[in-house]
């Protein structure tokens, strides 16, 4: 089903190309030219940085997909790529043009609470310093708090799905606490430990190993049994059924809640930021906000979304690389 899908989407994209020309990079060329005439052609209604800087970045990309359109089909899978994502970069400089538009030209959404995407621009040119600090600060809060989350969980969700003792007694606990929002345990969490920083880690590993811990052990408990009467017929021992049989069968499962623990982390990385950190994104987030710098604020939240969407997709490559020998076994 995959290898079809693959089949249609080479199809679709191939037909974009009219002969040796990319007609979506023409497309996107123009829309993105539009957005940068209207960027310079029209004055602001407030003063905003780096106008000028901005319209040039759109003329450079704009020149960009003009020669894409010419060469693109030389570039391999990379072509192929652009070619599929062609009508989103033809939305992109529309969206530039309309955001452009209703904020620093018209006035329809207002400074301070909103902004222009040079606006954004003049924060991570004049801020990026302390932006890369806190971005800093803040991968390495959730790094500690994540791995050793998913690690307790991994180990605990196996132990539920293997063991019916230690199930009888960890199952209700877990039903307890599991339904429970890891922010509500913000009080007992900062009374209990003796830093913010060391609450914050406990949050962070709270949110990302509850769904790990759940995944994992419905992943050992639904392993075929069949499978187990294989390998104890050719001499396997317990080590090897847990190691070997139930945890691999279960991996679908486990990514399953990785991909679910993720999001949950990066949620709760911003609270328990906002309530001890003394910076990360979540500290900038309130910081800015108390000073009314809006701006700031979205190009923090623009930082956020790309390091979770570029996360997620180091666990996609990891995820295929694991379980590449189940493909065509699994439904992913």
């Amino acid at each position: 089903m995959a290898d079809t899908t693959q089949t249609a989407g080479g199809a679709l994209a191939a037909s974009a190309l009219l002969g040796d020309v990319w007609r979506n990079g023409l497309l996107a060329a123009a829309s993105w030219l539009l957005a940068a005439a209207v960027t310079v052609g029209f004055a602001d209604v407030v003063p905003w940085g780096q106008t000028q800087l901005f319209a040039l970045l759109l003329v450079v990309g704009a020149g960009a997909f003009l020669v894409l359109a010419f060469t693109v089909h030389r570039l391999g899978t990379i072509g192929r790529r652009l070619v599929h994502y062609g009508p989103w970069w033809i939305a992109l400089g529309a969206w530039f043009t309309v955001w452009e538009i209703s904020t620093a030209k018209l006035g329809w959404l207002p400074k301070p609470f909103f902004s222009p995407p040079q606006g954004l621009l003049h924060v991570y040119l004049t801020d990026w310093d302390r932006l890369f600090v806190c971005v800093l600060y803040s991968l390495r809060l959730w790094g500690l708090g994540f791995f050793s989350g998913i690690a307790i969980g991994f180990v605990v969700g196996v132990a539920l799905g293997w063991s019916k003792r230690f199930s009888y007694w960890g199952m209700p606990l877990l039903k307890l606490v599991g339904p429970v929002p890891a922010s509500a345990w913000i009080p007992s969490a900062f009374f209990v430990f003796p830093t913010t920083f060391g609450a914050s880690i406990f949050l962070v590993a709270l949110a990302s190993g509850i769904p790990v811990v759940i995944l994992t052990a419905s992943g050992v408990a639904s392993v075929n049994r069949s499978l187990y009467d294989v390998a104890r017929t050719l001499g396997a021992d317990r080590r090897f059924l847990v190691l070997k049989v139930a945890i691999p069968a279960a991996l679908p499962n486990v990514f399953v809640g990785l991909f679910m623990g993720l999001y949950s982390s990066f949620a709760v990385l911003v609270i328990a930021e906002m309530l001890g950190a003394k910076y990360g994104l979540g500290w900038y987030l309130q910081f800015q906000t108390a000073y009314s710098a809006y701006a700031n604020v979205y190009a923090a939240l623009i930082l956020m979304a790309l390091l979770c969407s570029g996360l997620v997709k180091l666990l996609f490559v990891g995820r295929d690389r694991l379980l590449g020998w189940q493909k065509g076994i699994v439904q992913w």
